[in-house]
């Protein structure tokens, strides 16, 4: 099987999967201010938000993450993956997976776990799929020609058992019959927040120490700092997840462990983000934002460590009384999964799509107009999550309001939701074109060469 098939499998088919899931958000966001569009069971607001969150962690950013460590760790380590079959297959199933767990969705078939609604059999199919990564992971890892592994593979390695027993924890352990309650809650919200924690932010890191370095052409500011980031999180942010059950029916003592393991969280943080900005420092002038990639590296970084600030600051009791079930924390999520990992993600397909094509990118301006639309639209639309999330809280809060008055107070917020949300899904179709013709399009030049060679 030719090299790189399994790669390219899970770039192309992620890439699309992000359309879907902008679709299916941007139909969420006009939901809220016109609430009788797509009146259907169907297209019903619950269905509909949970299609946008499964297909947006799966079918984009899971796969795209896949995809583009299929292609990394073989030049890392000098060798070929390990199984280009297995990868293939992997591929595959996981595509049916997700499919089929989006259509269970729709039809109404679901699990009660946040981000792991996607039901049986199609959610061991994705663990399926995932033991069939790591065998190719450590395959790779296995039969190497470099002695030494750079921090890119350590990330990967840890990804690879982390999510094993996040994913299964939360999609296996918490629906078994004996776990119920607030057992159940605190299995639920471990999953939940290291779905973030432990699954996409190593994997996005990984693919981001490898891609900074490479694209400014410079070596990383400091190994020591990366491991020590790796190592500091391996330990801390598996205890967080409770600080979403703050002031909820959970033990005090844990609500006070997740919030000073919250706290720790900044130290490897500030680690990889002073890795990333020393190395944009030290690049050359001329690469540090020459093109779409280091752009989307850097405002994927900026994000990243807004996120990662935000995190603790919202794990505080009394910030949390306000700010904890509203639109506050979602526009945290966005800005870690769409506004960090998400750019991460897209700055890694833009690096790989010429690469795995043998031709350079389509359109650097294409690409550049691509970053200015989603960033300059993504600003605004963090914004107003979190002030709409400040709003709501303040108001729940308040024992006069009611709920009509909740959403009237936030009918201009929903608005510049949904409006920024539309210049986000229009930036996608601008990456998408960029993307499709690099790997399948013909070029202004190809032609230009197509004649000399017939005249």
């Amino acid at each position: 099987m030719k090299q790189d098939t399994a790669a390219k499998t899970a770039i192309i088919a992620s890439t699309l999967f992000f359309g879907l899931a902008l679709t299916m958000g941007l139909l969420t966001a006009l939901k809220f201010v016109v609430p009788t569009v797509g009146d259907i069971e169907y297209l019903s607001m619950p269905r509909v938000r949970m299609l946008h969150t499964n297909i947006n962690l799966f079918g984009w950013l899971l796969q795209a993450n896949i995809g583009l460590l299929f292609w990394i760790l073989p030049r890392i380590l000098h060798t070929k993956l390990f199984s280009e079959k297995l990868g293939v297959a992997t591929g595959i199933l996981y595509n049916i997976a997700v499919i089929g767990g989006l259509v269970s969705i729709v039809l109404g078939r679901v699990k009660n776990v946040e981000y792991g609604e996607i039901p049986a059999p199609f959610d061991y199919m994705i663990a399926i799929c995932w033991v069939m990564f790591a065998i190719n992971v450590f395959g790779t890892v296995a039969t190497r020609k470099v002695k030494y592994l750079y921090v890119t593979v350590w990330y990967t390695l840890g990804a690879v058992i982390w999510t094993t027993f996040v994913y299964i924890t939360g999609n296996m352990f918490s629906q078994m019959p004996v776990v119920t309650g607030i057992n159940q809650a605190n299995l639920i919200w471990f999953y939940v927040h290291n779905a973030v924690g432990l699954i996409f932010t190593p994997l996005g890191v990984a693919i981001a120490y490898y891609l900074i370095p490479k694209q400014l052409d410079t070596p990383i500011y400091s190994h020591k700092l990366s491991m020590i980031g790796f190592w500091v999180i391996s330990f801390v942010y598996v205890w967080t997840g409770a600080h979403h059950m703050i002031n909820g029916p959970v033990s005090y003592w844990l609500q006070t462990v997740a919030i000073i393991f919250s706290f720790s969280l900044i130290i490897p943080v500030m680690a990889v983000i002073t890795n990333f900005f020393g190395t944009f420092a030290t690049a050359p002038r001329g690469t540090r934002m020459k093109g779409p990639i280091p752009k989307l590296l850097m405002m994927g970084t900026v994000y990243y460590i807004l996120t990662c600030l935000q995190g603790p600051f919202q794990a505080i009791r009394s910030v949390n009384e306000i700010t904890s079930k509203t639109d506050w924390v979602v526009g945290h999520a966005h800005m870690a999964l769409f506004g960090a990992f998400s750019f991460y993600a897209m700055a890694g397909v833009y690096y790989v799509a010429p690469k795995l094509a043998g031709r350079k990118l389509y359109s650097e301006k294409l690409g550049d107009l691509h970053f200015w639309l989603m960033t300059l639209a993504s600003i605004p639309f963090f914004a107003v999550l979190w002030i709409g999330g400040v709003i709501q809280g303040f108001a729940w809060l308040n024992p006069e309001n009611t709920f009509v008055d909740t959403l009237a107070a936030l009918k201009h917020a929903h608005w510049m939701r949904f409006s920024t949300g539309g210049v986000i899904y229009i930036a996608y179709f601008v990456f998408l074109y960029n993307v499709l013709q690099t790997f399948f399009g013909k070029y202004a030049d190809e032609d230009e060469t197509e004649t000399a060679v017939a005249g």
